[in-house]
């Protein structure tokens, strides 16, 4: 983890006692960009330089002098390179404090020599497991004498300058320069806390790891969550907080990892939107888009062809689709793209796009837009935190799916096929909706969605006033709910948000039942006609 450079002036070091020379510096890497440059300049201030194994050859190929830890603490690496820093002339020279006579006197005793500088990264042991390595060999990436150094040397900043991120090797030659060959106080202990944070995430990695190859990977008895930052954000969902983006290790192709083609770094809530967006098409097999607007869909649709789900997904709320995020599930073409571009959108987001709709999107240069080069899997097994104050709540993400077979149909009509198909569709919907969250669906398009509301009944009204007046913005005459099938995330607790839906000109109910006034809401929707199943699975959103 990077750290943002010290501001410290020479004139404030020579002043600050704890300034010290670099002398002797133990080098030992796995990622080696920069690294004969870096060595180089450390060398031109007479900076010995011990190091191991690859570490030391690429830096003698490159014409560096260097001294091999075997040869520094005369004991050779053994048991395949498990045990080679592993040694007191290391530890001692990282942990000696410099102004205890003891500590002065056990290292004169022992023949132990100050390590001024440690310069260390770790074994890639989240690539190698993301890149499918088997136990054993995840198992070989945990490296051991990488974290032990790395903590030795922050526990001793006070004395030792300790660097596991090549992005700070100009960092510290700065400071070098500008105090001589020595490192101030300030830098050493920020360089400290960058590198025990570094070591916690990676052990993080690696308990995470474990627990899941035990199968304690639901909720073992301690948990941690790490990540690595990759941007520092203008701000967070308002002005006055600060916020920034991590990475969590994964690979779950969305909007964390894709590829930014063109437009404006993405806010906060740019990229919150941008996942909800993404995520909701990843349900869908069949091409698919949505707009979304403040997390919440506005509007989402399958189509034979992406044109014709952007269509239709933007017939339900053209309104709140202004300045909001689409999300494609397939290949953005130029004929959509022509069409997205007739609407001011904040973001687009698509697995991939073709060369002449990127042509199309670049004449609006602020719009930002990203390929993620496939989609995610809605079913994967994933975690989801919220911080409360004092803890954090964790819990599976909503990965339910249902379908035809899993529906009880609970009043006297069948669903027709076309509704059936129309229910399947808005459920998955209502999972991705904030609750209390009703939506009305007619040919797998949305026509009416209700969202965020505390009464249901208020969600239900909400979702069919949309739908009217998208239908009025439309020119049609009839209301769009009329013979639409309508999905609620939970139970209905009352009839009377069934009865509003009916009165809207739905069809069909799709609820998950529980409620104790089951036989009330299914008498009223037989009174009235209406074909009703139950999921026995609830989608709350909050």
């Amino acid at each position: 983890m990077s750290i943002e450079n010290s501001q410290t002036t020479a004139q404030e070091t020579i002043r600050d006692p704890r300034s010290v020379t670099i002398k002797r510096a133990l080098i030992s890497v796995t990622n080696k960009n920069g690294l004969d440059k870096f060595a180089k300049e450390l060398q031109d201030y007479g900076v010995e330089i011990l190091s191991t194994g690859g570490t030391a050859k690429t830096l003698k190929e490159a014409g560096i002098n260097v001294v091999d830890v075997a040869d520094h603490t005369g004991f050779p690496e053994i048991m395949d390179g498990r045990v080679k820093t592993l040694h007191p002339k290391i530890h001692g020279g990282i942990l000696a404090r410099r102004d205890n006579d003891s500590h002065k006197q056990a290292m004169l005793d022992n023949n132990i020599g100050n390590i001024d500088l440690v310069v260390v990264n770790l074994y890639p042991f989240t690539d190698v497991v993301q890149d499918g390595g088997d136990y054993e060999t995840c198992i070989e990436n945990i490296d051991i004498g990488g974290p032990a150094m790395i903590r030795a040397s922050a526990k001793n900043h006070e004395f030792v300058t300790v660097l596991t991120d090549p992005q700070d090797y100009a960092l510290v030659l700065e400071n070098m320069k500008e105090h001589n060959g020595a490192t101030t106080y300030a830098l050493r202990q920020k360089l400290a806390g960058s590198a025990l944070a570094l070591t916690a995430t990676y052990d993080s990695n690696i308990a995470s790891w474990i627990a899941a190859q035990i199968d304690e990977y639901e909720f073992p008895r301690r948990i941690s969550f790490s990540g690595d930052r990759k941007q520092t954000l203008r701000y967070g969902e308002n002005p006055h907080q600060k916020a920034a983006l991590y990475l969590d290790g994964s690979k779950r192709p969305g909007v964390v990892t894709a590829k930014q083609l063109q437009g404006k770094e993405l806010s906060y809530n740019n990229l919150n939107d941008t996942d909800a967006a993404f995520e909701l098409v990843s349900e869908f097999e069949e091409p698919t888009v949505a707009i979304i607007k403040h997390a919440n869909p506005c509007g989402i649709a399958i189509g034979e062809t992406p044109l014709e789900a952007y269509k239709q997904a933007l017939l339900c709320d053209p309104v709140s689709a202004f300045g909001g995020i689409v999300a494609l599930n397939r290949t953005l073409d130029k004929e959509t793209a022509a069409e997205i571009i007739k609407v001011f959108s904040e973001v687009i987001i698509a697995p991939s796009i073709e060369t002449e709709a990127l042509k199309i999107l670049q004449s609006k240069e602020k719009l930002r837009v990203m390929t993620t080069g496939a989609m995610p899997d809605p079913t994967a097994h994933r975690r989801l935190v919220k911080t409360l104050s004092g803890g954090l709540l964790v819990q599976d993400a909503d990965d339910g799916q249902i379908t035809a077979e899993d529906l009880r149909i609970v009043t006297e009509r069948e669903p027709t096929e076309q509704e059936l198909e129309d229910m399947i569709f808005a459920f998955k919907v209502a999972k991705h909706v904030k609750s209390n969250a009703i939506i009305y669906v007619k040919n797998q398009a949305t026509v009416g969605i209700g969202a965020g509301q505390m009464s249901r009944i208020d969600s239900t009204k909400i979702a069919a006033q949309k739908a009217i007046d998208a239908a009025k913005a439309a020119g049609f005459e009839d209301t769009l709910t009329k013979g639409s099938v309508v999905a609620s995330d939970a139970f209905f607790p009352f009839a009377d948000g069934l009865i509003a839906a009916a009165d809207a000109g739905a069809t069909a109910i799709i609820q998950p039942g529980g409620s104790i006034r089951d036989e009330d809401i299914i008498e009223a929707a037989d009174e009235r006609g209406l074909a009703m199943v139950f999921t026995d699975m609830r989608h709350f959103r909050h």
